[in-house]
């Protein structure tokens, strides 16, 4: 990630450009997802696990909203 002073430009707006610019990059993620090894099985274990979080809030929703008369 590279930043260059613009004229006239604070150093604090040149950082928030910076940091800005590395959130999007999302060079951070990525450093912290590379930073112990992983393997393949866990991987698959820790989607498997996601999805079925993401499976659970979906029923909670619809249990939530279907007793309901719009």
């Amino acid at each position: 990630m590279r930043v260059v002073l613009r004229e006239e430009e604070s150093f604090d707006s040149l950082l928030q450009r910076f940091r800005k610019g590395v959130v999007r990059a999302s060079i951070l993620s990525a450093v912290k997802k590379k930073r112990y090894y992983v393997s393949n099985s866990e991987k698959r274990r820790a989607a498997r696990r996601k999805g079925l979080r993401k499976e659970q809030k979906r029923q909670q929703r619809l249990n939530r909203y279907s007793g309901r008369a719009w």
